[in-house]
């Protein structure tokens, strides 16, 4: 009844065992007793409890032992008490136990098994330091004793089993709840950061880590950058950490496996990457790669500030959770990517719409003059490169047309077209015009806003009058052409594009880097390949055509039907001066179309100022000369008069601020005698 109580009273083996020394110890002869349970495979004992006397050898708790061959073995075998006469020699039967045999004080034992009719569990061990056999009244007692240990621990198995299993069931719950969790955010959130973000934060409630964290790869850059995390202790060390990556370090990413690191392969990291962490008290990690159908999309961790405070098991459950993340990631990137693709063409459609209400002054190149057939040589040299070219030219010698055929004989074809004339706008918006802005980032921007650089991307930009961009904008844009990547106004993001320029101007820009007004560097990046757009008057031989061109053009518009041109108006439509060039030309014709009534075209001639004929072989002093002397004759029709009512600029058709440009040039001073030409 005491043992019983005793059993019944103890909570751990250790304890029972010391109990029932004390207690069998009067009544029954031995000096030490211990339990062995059958170990899951059956063929071993382990050592769980051990009261030992002051000659019994050190015996260390979880000991297992073959039991084949031995009294232990028999009494398990058997299901009866054995009597173990020699323990010396058993011992020597066990590999483990050889070098206690000189130090044992112990002669014989007594093993009891220890079962239950439902099973075998072990057996219960009797050590004397005498050799004398026990009488049967002690045997009879280590049997009941047995008995009812075999009661207990089969209860207290029993009781371990089932607390076990339900840890098991709430790490099951927990785990199933995580999963539902990240499922979830999955579900609820197309954003990638918002996503990611809150993915961590679940990690963190599950895993008790320090630290977690998403890498996303960069294939521009080819490395690795932080797409969201979490760590609320953190310090900022880790904030802009970004991981370069080989072409190895990606095809290892395709099959990586979740790993555990410690501190030996945290030390083998990048030094920055490795110093950061440390600087953080990080001693350990879960990592696992993110990929779709075989291919990379970055990298997932966990961290820890406390060593081995991941378990192997935490891999299975990573790998599970890194395929959910991974999906999520794949489909919110192709979210992404098909919101800006939509946007990028709805910006096109905008512009295109724009471009098409637009009046173009051309729908072909027209001519056949050497002049232009060269320009048209160059075109065909440049066209397929991606490579920078730069349209010089006077107003209205259709260098925009030339643009647009550089870009329809490129690779970019079949991509947007988009111009800018940045002549037209105030100085103050062309940058906005040029690289957008976010919304709020000035007076008046209600809305973010794609530049003509972002809405170009894969395709071609023209930026006509380009000397007239701005000495503040033009290192911004010399930036934006050298690094491909520009910033909007109101934004911290780069903005990396595939653009190709071509830039137009009339100005003279190498007298404008000598007076400071044009940066040298932007000019030697824009005249990487230079086309000269001849004027009109340097391809006369082109006028017939054009005029034919246009006379064919505008009657079918105006629903006229011209059959044919005098030749006397011809001929006085080619050796005009055109100072407007086939922009002049064109608006000419078009009031030339509207004036006729029959099928004769009606010129009139009278608004023409007649040049005097220039072969292709007259030199540029001779029409100098000739320009010079019409100049002098409004002037002296004038009476000196310039501008205004009657003036020299209404009677040759020039702007004022032209014929005056044009009069310093020549060294034309009204105030003088015009009649000596001076």
């Amino acid at each position: 009844m005491e043992v019983t109580a005793a059993i019944d009273k103890q909570t751990s083996l250790q304890a029972m065992l010391k109990s029932l020394h004390k207690l069998l110890s009067a009544v029954v002869h031995f000096d030490s007793i211990g339990i062995g349970l059958l170990t899951h495979e059956g063929n071993s004992l382990r050592l769980i409890a051990f009261e030992r006397g002051p000659a019994e050898p050190q015996l260390e708790l979880g000991t297992e032992t073959p039991y084949s061959g031995t009294g232990a073995g028999r009494a398990i075998e058997e299901q009866r008490t054995v009597h173990i006469p020699d323990v010396r020699e058993e011992l020597l039967k066990l590999p483990g136990m050889v070098s206690q045999t000189s130090t044992t004080g112990v002669r014989s034992a007594y093993m009891v098994p220890l079962s239950t009719p439902r099973r075998k569990l072990g057996v219960l061990s009797f050590v004397r330091r005498s050799e004398g056999g026990a009488t049967p009244d002690e045997l009879a007692i280590m049997q009941t004793v047995s008995s009812h240990v075999a009661t207990a621990l089969e209860s207290a198995m029993a009781s371990d089993a089932a607390e076990s299993y339900q840890k098991q069931l709430l790490g099951e719950r927990d785990r199933w709840k995580l999963l539902l969790e990240i499922n979830n955010h999955v579900i609820a959130f197309l954003d990638v950061t918002t996503l990611l973000r809150s993915a961590c934060e679940s990690l963190r409630n599950y895993f008790d880590n320090d630290f977690a964290a998403v890498w996303i790869i960069d294939k521009e850059q080819n490395r690795l950058e932080t797409a969201a995390m979490d760590f609320p202790s953190g310090r900022g060390f880790i904030d802009d950490v970004t991981v370069e990556l080989t072409a190895e370090d990606i095809h290892r990413m395709k099959t990586r496996q979740p790993e555990l690191w410690g501190q030996k392969e945290l030390q083998a990291l990048p030094e920055t990457v490795r110093e950061s962490f440390a600087s953080e008290g990080l001693e350990s990690m879960l990592v696992t790669a993110l990929r779709m159908a075989n291919r990379p999309l970055g990298v997932i961790t966990l961290g820890s500030k406390r060593a081995g405070h991941f378990r192997h098991q935490d891999l299975d459950l990573l790998g599970q959770i890194a395929t959910q993340i991974s999906l999520a990631l794949d489909n919110a990137m192709a979210y992404e990517k098909l919101n800006a693709s939509r946007d990028q063409i709805e910006e096109e459609r905008l512009y295109l719409e724009t471009e098409l209400r637009a009046e173009y002054n051309f729908e072909n190149i027209v001519g056949r003059s050497p002049s232009l057939i060269k320009v048209l040589q160059q075109i065909q040299i440049v066209a397929p490169t991606d490579s920078t070219v730069l349209l010089h030219g006077e107003t209205g010698t259709g260098k925009e047309l030339i643009a647009r055929a550089i870009h329809s004989l490129s690779s970019r074809k079949s991509r947007t077209f988009v111009r800018l004339n940045c002549a037209a706008i105030p100085s103050g918006l062309v940058e906005s015009e040029l690289f957008g802005h976010e919304k709020g980032a000035f007076t008046g921007a209600l809305m973010q806003k794609k530049g003509r650089f972002e809405i170009a991307d894969q395709g071609t930009l023209f930026l006509d009058e380009i000397g007239d961009i701005s000495l503040d904008l033009q290192p911004k844009l010399l930036r934006a052409l050298q690094e491909r990547e520009f910033e909007r106004l109101g934004s911290a993001r780069t903005i990396r594009v595939d653009v190709r320029l071509i830039a137009a101007t009339h100005r003279d820009l190498p007298t404008m880097i000598r007076n400071n007004q044009f940066r040298e560097d932007l000019f030697y990046r824009l005249n990487v390949f230079p086309i000269e757009i001849p004027p009109l008057r340097d391809r006369r031989e082109d006028i017939p055509l054009l005029v034919n061109f246009f006379v064919s053009r505008l009657s079918r518009k105006m629903q006229k039907n011209i059959e044919s041109i005098p030749k006397d108006a011809m001929e006085a439509l080619t050796n005009a001066p055109w100072p407007g060039n086939i922009r002049e030309l064109e608006n000419f014709i078009e009031r030339a179309v509207i004036l006729t009534q029959g099928s004769d075209l009606k010129v009139p001639l009278k608004e023409l100022k007649r040049a005097p004929v220039v072969s292709s072989a007259t030199s540029g002093s001779t029409f100098e000369e000739a320009e010079r002397q019409a100049i002098v004759e409004a002037l002296h029709a004038a009476a000196g008069k310039i501008s205004g009512q009657g003036g020299a600029a209404e009677r040759l058709g020039l702007k004022r601020t032209t014929l005056q440009n044009k009069m310093r040039k020549l060294g034309i001073s009204p105030q003088r005698s015009p009649n000596t030409g001076q």
